[in-house]
């Protein structure tokens, strides 16, 4: 009979649908909080540099995370292809995640170190040149464009605030880690670090 009341009564059944879901999510997401695993940096970890955060804004403006994920699932299939699988200790200092599951192209997050820096280069030129049945497009004004560094202390200032452990120094040293560099040098330094810090099963 109560069954019956709140079939028919919408109001009150969309009030004890949300407040169900809402249950249920809290119930798997607030343990997360309080897990060293998910709140604790992984051995070595250590902020990005003011060059490779330019890297991942630009990696991001570009929509690079768009096609590419950057998580690795512990599946036999991933782990054979991509290397270790992704471990939440990696990303504590990432802000926003780049996990993404678009993998128009391959998963990156173990994309460090494993092509050379000139070998990117002509990636991010022209894809075909390297890979011949890719279909990414070419990113030639990344050869052009220079680093505007007016705004990377301030970056780092606003990270610092949401628990990424940047110092005074870095802060600093901000703008002039970037100044005359083009924003290839920065994307480039943001791949290569990618994934560096646990070994590949691979």
């Amino acid at each position: 009979m109560q069954h019956e009341k709140i079939e028919k009564n919408i109001g009150l059944m969309i009030v004890l649908i949300v407040v169900a879901i809402s249950f249920g999510g809290l119930v798997e997401i607030v343990p997360l909080f309080f897990q060293k695993e998910t709140t604790q940096p992984v051995a070595g970890l250590k902020p990005l540099t003011a060059l490779q955060l330019e890297g991942r804004d630009i990696y991001i403006r570009e929509g690079c995370n768009v096609c590419h994920s950057q998580m690795i699932r512990p599946l036999r299939a991933e782990t054979e292809r991509y290397g270790h699988y992704s471990v939440a200790g990696e990303f504590v200092y990432d802000h926003p995640f780049l996990w993404g599951s678009k993998r128009t192209g391959p998963d990156l997050a173990r994309v460090g170190g494993r092509y050379s820096d000139d070998w990117h280069r002509a990636h991010l030129l022209n894809p075909r040149d390297v890979v011949p049945e890719s279909n990414m497009p070419g990113f030639p004004w990344l050869f052009e464009n220079d680093i505007d560094s007016r705004h990377t202390a301030a970056k780092l200032r606003a990270l610092r605030r949401i628990g990424v452990p940047y110092t005074d120094e870095d802060i600093a040293g901000a703008e002039a880690a970037v100044a005359g560099k083009k924003e290839i040098d920065a994307v480039l330094a943001y791949l290569q670090q990618l994934g560096t810090l646990i070994k590949s099963t691979r």
